[in-house]
């Protein structure tokens, strides 16, 4: 069994009584769901990312893409290897 598929105590799998008991998020006492709502993300661990708009071609997207969920942070990965390949270009 993977870590992936292990069971997590914390986070059992929900039963048939759970889900009928289940609400949805607007039928939350309001009390409750501002609170839900005021929980922030804590600060970034790391360097922030920029926002960028490139264009690729489409064989190059989807060669990303079919790899699967974190496409973006390899073609970054590979950007940034590749940049710190080049030779330094003056300032810019």
């Amino acid at each position: 069994m993977s870590k992936a598929d292990a069971p997590d105590a914390e986070n059992p799998e929900w039963t048939k009584e759970d889900m009928r008991n289940a609400m949805s998020f607007s039928e939350l006492p309001e009390s409750v769901k501002k609170a839900i709502l005021k929980i922030k993300r804590g600060p970034q661990k790391a360097a922030k990312k920029v926002p960028a708009s490139i264009r690729l071609s489409p064989n190059v997207v989807a060669g990303l893409r079919v790899t699967g969920d974190g496409w973006q942070v390899r073609a970054d990965e590979a950007l940034r290897s590749w940049l710190e390949k080049q030779e330094p270009v003056g300032t810019r």
